[in-house]
């Protein structure tokens, strides 16, 4: 018999966090190189595929999907075969699914549309036993999102009172988990809001940025929050904390996380270290974790560490929000929708302005009332004079 090799969890890069089984990709019997993927893992914050310790066959499954595991438990046992053996295996699959594909050209193009699926896109269409072919995406280049399908359940079923259930993902089941940790069991929550005019940012913005497009770098509004929020902690350092029973821990870098909304939830990928960083960088950096986060292509890292968040919920239409803290850390930042309003200006005469509500939620056991509107009056101040 050939031997049998240990599929291990591996070490988790983000102590604390929860960790389940996602997908398993392939099957028991089904054959896989050494460094493919054979599972993902999910977290509240990203997936991660593990990949074969060895080319062979998938022998057991040890820790069915929606597990949890711990970093070194055995997902599952494969019986490794000879460099030879898998490449026949292999060739012999390939052929295989050449003549399926030959002998059905709808599956064909069910298969390739499947292959461009997100993680948990590919989860709904197995789930539901979806044709995607049937399907027109909204995303990025025509791809598939959880939206679509969704939208596709909902208007293939009856109009009488019927529903339709999506069972939650990992990330989901764990994103509510953490939420109501911090909200009800662990930090009472303070939140303060100040009004902010944009005008200077806007100025500043408007001449800068075909600048910035002509080396390739986005120059969004968050790249001003960031900078401002780098300048409000520098001011108020109690806001860059994490709270102990024994004492409050105030922490040297700025790891800003910026929250993300991607097809599956949200996700928060982390600005290290931002205040080292210039406009431009905060910019070019800025663009890139989100780019990777709304791929899914973030690596672990890139959410581990995070001091403080800022999340820009004004994107989607909000005005106001009182968000929930991430914890370990001590506060997140708000930003809501930027709008045209009627002001009173500093001549006592009504002008129309660019305001935008800005707000600051504090975990009350380290920070008060006091030190939420410091922060709040340095952030706000840092914007509207910017130039």
């Amino acid at each position: 018999m050939s031997e049998l090799i240990d599929i291990v969890m591996p070490e988790s890069s983000d102590e604390g966090t929860e960790s389940v089984v996602g997908t398993w990709l392939i099957k028991p019997g089904e054959t896989v190189k050494i460094h493919d993927p054979v599972l993902e893992i999910s977290t509240d914050k990203v997936t991660v595929e593990v990949a074969a310790p060895a080319s062979g066959i998938l022998a057991e499954i040890l820790k069915e999907e929606g597990a949890e595991v711990q970093p070194g438990d055995i997902l599952g046992r494969m019986e490794q075969l000879g460099e030879e053996e898998a490449a026949a295996s292999a060739s012999t699959n390939g052929a295989s699914t050449t003549t399926s594909k030959t002998t059905s050209a709808k599956s064909s193009s069910s298969e390739d549309l499947s292959a461009e699926l997100t993680p948990a896109v590919r989860r709904l269409v197995k789930q539901h036993g979806i044709d995607v072919s049937k399907i027109s995406g909204t995303g990025k280049g025509g791809r598939i999102t959880a939206d679509d399908i969704e939208a596709f359940l909902a208007g293939g079923a009856p109009s009488s009172g019927a529903s339709t259930r999506i069972p939650h993902t990992p990330m989901r089941k764990s994103i509510a988990d953490h939420m109501v940790r911090s909200m009800l069991k662990t930090a009472p929550h303070v939140t303060a809001v100040f009004d902010c005019d944009m005008s200077a940012v806007i100025a500043h913005r408007n001449a800068n940025k075909d600048a910035f497009a002509a080396e390739g770098i986005k120059l969004t509004f968050t790249s001003y929050f960031v900078r401002a929020a780098v300048e409000a902690i520098k001011a108020v350092p109690q806001t860059n904390s994490r709270w102990h029973d024994d004492a409050l821990e105030l922490i040297e870098d700025c790891n800003i996380g910026i929250a993300t909304a991607i097809e599956k939830g949200l996700i928060v990928p982390v600005l290290a270290s931002a205040q080292m960083l210039d406009l431009k960088q905060t910019a070019e950096k800025l663009q890139g974790i989100v780019e990777r986060a709304r791929d899914d292509k973030l690596d672990p890292s890139e959410v581990k560490g995070g001091t403080f968040t800022i999340t820009n919920h004004g994107v989607s239409g909000s005005l106001i929000a009182t968000p929930i803290i991430n914890q370990p850390q001590s506060a997140i930042l708000g930003i809501g929708k930027l709008e045209k309003r009627v002001v009173v200006d500093e001549n006592d005469q009504i002008v129309i302005r660019p305001m935008v509500y800005v707000t600051l939620t504090i975990d009350h056991r380290g920070l008060d009332g006091f030190q939420a509107n410091s922060f709040l009056s340095k952030f706000v101040d840092t914007l509207q004079s910017w130039n």
